[in-house]
C-alpha cells in the first residue's frame, strides 16, 4: 500500500517498524479495532527475519526460521485490517491538536498515537563473506543460534561485555570457542574477563582482525590478520558470532523522547516515553534482554496502552 491512499485520514495508531515488536503491536491494535498503519523502510521482520533458525520462541519445539515466524506474524496482523506502508520515516512531531505528524519518504501521516518499534542495528565487520554467509554460520546472536553449534568450533569477534557473555554462553554447546580481539586485552569487566580466561573451552586470538569469512554454502573459517606483524592465517571453524556492538535506531525521534547515554529510548513498564501518546517497544528501548519474545511482549503492552491513552482523551 502507498501512503497516498491514507491521505487526509487520521489513524488511531502509527507503528514505526515491522519487526516482532511492531508486528505484535499491530496485532493487538488491530484486534482492538483501532485504525492502524505500520511504516517500515525495509523488509518485514527486521533483524529477527535474518535469523536462520529460532529455537527459543515458545510453541515451536522443532525451531522455526526467523523469516517464517515473521511472515506468520505479518499475516496474523493483516487479518485485522492493519495497513502496511513501506517507506522510510525521517521524523515524528506533535501538532497543536496533539496529533502526531510522521514524516515519511512519501509525505506526512497523522495519527492520534505512535509506537516506535524500529529496533537496533548490529554493527557489522564489513568483510568479504559476511553478507553471503549470514544465516549460514554467520550470526549476531549467540542466544538465538548457539544451540545449533553443538560440539562445533565457533569464533566470536569482540572483546567487550557482550562478546564475553556470549562466548561463555556458547561454551554450553560448542566444543571450542575462539575469541578474536583486535587488542591484547579484553575490554569486558574484570569478573567476566577472569571467568573467560580460565574457561577450558575458550581460547584467544589477540591483536587479530577478521579480514574475510570463508565458505561456500556455510562458514568454514575466517582469515585473521595480526595487527602487529600484518601476517594472515586461516582459522577453520563451523560458525562465527559477531559481537562488536549494536546501536538503537532512534535518531529520528531524539528530540521527542528521553534516551540513555547510548541512545536507547527510556520508557516505563507501560512502554510510555517522555512524550504522552508516544510509546516505544522492542530493541529500540532501554531494557535488559533483547529477544523476539520480549519484543513481542513490549509490542502488546504498547498497543494496549495506546488504546487506553486514546480512551482517556475522549
Amino acid at each position: 500500500m502507498t501512503l497516498g491512499l491514507l491521505e487526509g485520514k487520521e489513524m488511531d495508531v502509527a507503528i514505526i517498524g515491522a519487526g516482532p515488536a511492531g508486528l505484535s503491536a499491530a496485532l493487538y491494535a488491530g484486534r482492538a479495532r483501532l485504525s492502524t498503519v505500520v511504516l517500515e523502510q525495509g523488509m518485514v521482520g527486521g533483524l529477527a527475519a535474518t535469523t536462520h533458525w529460532i529455537g527459543n520462541y515458545p510453541g515451536f519445539p522443532e525451531a522455526i526460521s526467523g523469516q517464517d515466524l515473521m511472515q506468520r506474524m505479518e499475516e496474523q496482523a493483516r487479518r485485522f485490517k492493519v495497513e502496511f506502508v513501506f517507506t522510510p520515516v525521517s521524523g515524528v512531531s506533535k501538532d497543536s491538536e496533539r496529533r502526531f505528524k510522521v514524516d515519511t519518504g512519501e509525505g506526512e501521516l497523522l495519527a492520534k498515537t505512535a509506537i516506535i518499534a524500529t529496533g537496533s542495528v548490529r554493527r557489522r565487520l564489513g568483510v568479504p563473506g559476511e553478507d553471503k554467509l549470514q544465516g549460514l554460520g554467520v550470526s549476531y546472536c549467540a542466544t538465538c543460534d548457539g544451540p545449533f553449534f553443538r560440539d562445533k568450533h565457533v569464533l566470536i569477534v569482540g572483546g567487550g561485555d557482550t562478546a564475553i557473555v556470549e562466548a561463555m554462553f556458547l561454551t554450553r554447546f560448542a566444543k571450542q570457542v575462539s575469541v578474536i580481539h583486535r587488542r591484547g586485552e579484553l575490554r569486558a569487566t574484570k569478573v567476566l574477563q577472569e571467568a573467560a580466561l580460565r574457561h577450558p573451552k575458550i581460547q584467544f586470538f589477540w591483536h587479530s582482525q577478521v579480514t574475510e569469512i570463508v565458505g561456500e554454502n556455510n562458514v568454514q573459517g575466517a582469515v585473521l590478520k595480526d595487527a602487529r606483524t600484518g601476517e594472515t592465517k586461516l582459522v577453520e571453524a563451523d560458525g562465527i558470532f559477531i559481537a562488536v556492538g549494536i546501536r538503537p535506531s532512534s535518531e529520528f525521534v531524539k528530540d521527542m523522547v528521553e534516551t540513555d547515554e547510548r541512545g536507547y529510548i527510556l520508557t516505563d513498564d507501560r512502554m510510555r516515553t517522555s512524550t504522552p501518546g508516544l510509546f516505544a517497544a522492542g530493541d529500540v528501548r532501554a531494557k535488559s534482554l533483547r529477544q523476539v519474545v520480549t519484543a513481542v511482549s513490549d509490542g502488546a503492552i504498547a498497543a494496549t496502552e495506546a488504546d487506553k491513552y486514546m480512551s482517556e482523551l475522549q
